[in-house]
């Protein structure tokens, strides 16, 4: 049945059918191989989406849209200016800061993408960057929104691996910094050394000023966050508390959004979210189909005995999640695979917690590489280049990826220090 359910994906996947069919149709087929009841394909669809925390996607996807129409997404560009631009290349370093606060709301990549690149990807060209390395950039930028919580990979990983995913928030603060931060210094010593951005510092605004128009934008975040590890609300309930706020920020007291605008934004986010849910629940059967048949629990055997320590183990699925990064979407691959390799983290004495940030900043990583990073198409739609034209200028930012990664992997104090001091 196994072999069955791999072959028809994989063939799914070359003849370039989208990734929910392919997981569903390769599902169908391990039904059909152990005569298994169809009726247990409905239940099993239903039960991968009917879970409470999945509630947060569309909701913050849709709080990611309303920032980006409402004013909010340029506001905070004008702030991290302010913070960083006066430097040589600190229009580039403010790509990355601005990213990493949007990201702390939108909890989506592909969204801190287009709401981001559409404003800093033109003032970078228009300074003299090269436009192949802006959206390389803008791409590399957005990853932060699945690292930096709230994140949506976080929940499906907390979802699927049945983890809190307040412990799994709190815990992507380290990696996210870490990487914000050595994407930053990157960026400034490639300006410097490239001698780009001299003249970053003309026409931004003093940080009092833009700190005052940001103001209502900045205190998003506090509310959203703050209110979970306060204890006021959950990771899902924040989800509706963000779009709440954004709405009426947007509306009210921006007045950027319009009715007509309203309903743009709403359309936009029930097809991403559609999109998303679709996925999931065509993994969910796929995982129930595949944990039924034992292959966790024989691909944890056959680690055991090839990688027989827990550096060797993490090594070998970072080399493995980076290749399936590359070819699978990160939603469905984490779907899919932390059921599977979750529990045989386990058994090496990883923290699950920590595992699941492994998971994800790898698979994160896809979003950026070709032939299907989603990150890198949104970029080359906002800078209207191709994709072949951006690669000479994203290796590098994705070997800093890949070193923070690796810093992560072994140094687990990194994503646990402030966990255990919250939860422990």
């Amino acid at each position: 049945m196994t072999a069955a359910m791999v072959f028809t994906m994989m063939l799914g996947f070359a003849l370039s059918v989208s990734v929910a069919v392919a997981i569903g149709l390769a599902s169908i087929v391990g039904m059909q191989v152990s005569n298994a009841h169809m009726l247990i394909s409905v239940k099993e669809i239903f039960n991968s989406i009917n879970k409470f925390p999945l509630a947060a996607v569309p909701f913050f996807i849709l709080a990611g849209n309303l920032m980006e129409t409402g004013g909010i997404s340029r506001r905070l560009v004008d702030f991290a200016k302010s913070i960083v631009g006066g430097v040589q290349g600190g229009l580039a370093i403010s790509c990355v800061l601005t990213c990493m606060i949007f990201a702390a709301v939108s909890g989506s990549s592909v969204a801190t993408t287009f709401a981001i690149g559409t404003i800093l990807i033109p003032a970078l060209i228009k300074l003299g960057y090269p436009t192949s390395y802006a959206a390389a950039l803008q791409a590399t930028s957005a990853e932060l929104g699945v690292i930096i919580p709230p994140s949506i990979p976080l929940i499906l990983y907390g979802v699927a691996a049945e983890i809190s995913i307040g412990e799994l928030f709190i815990a992507g603060f380290g990696p996210g910094v870490l990487i914000s931060g050595a994407l930053m210094v990157f960026v400034w010593a490639y300006c410097k050394w490239k001698g780009w951005g001299k003249h970053d510092g003309e026409g931004r605004l003093g940080f009092w000023t833009a700190s005052w128009r940001a103001a209502w934008a900045l205190l998003m975040p506090v509310i959203v966050l703050g209110g979970i590890y306060g204890g006021i609300f959950t990771p899902t309930e924040a989800s509706a508390v963000a779009v709440a706020y954004a709405l009426v920020v947007g509306m009210l007291i921006y007045r950027e959004i319009s009715l007509t605008d309203l309903y743009v934004v709403l359309r936009k986010s029930v097809i991403s979210s559609g999109v998303i849910m679709f996925i999931i629940a065509n993994a969910g059967l796929f995982a129930f189909l595949i944990t039924r048949a034992g292959v966790p629990e024989a691909i944890g055997r056959w680690l055991e005995e090839v990688l027989q320590s827990p550096a060797m183990f993490l090594l070998g699925v970072n080399a493995a999640l980076f290749m399936i990064g590359m070819f699978i979407e990160t939603s469905a691959a984490i779907i899919v695979l932390a059921p599977i390799l979750a529990p045989v983290a386990a058994h090496f004495g990883v923290d699950p917690v920590h595992f699941g940030l492994i998971m994800v900043v790898n698979l994160a990583l896809g979003m950026i590489t070709p032939p299907f990073g989603v990150n890198l198409f949104a970029a080359c739609t906002v800078a209207r280049i191709s994709l072949d034209k951006i690669i000479r200028h994203l290796l590098p930012f994705v070997g800093v990826i890949l070193l923070c990664l690796l810093i992560i992997t072994y140094v687990p104090a990194l994503s646990l220090g402030l966990r255990d001091l919250v939860y422990r």
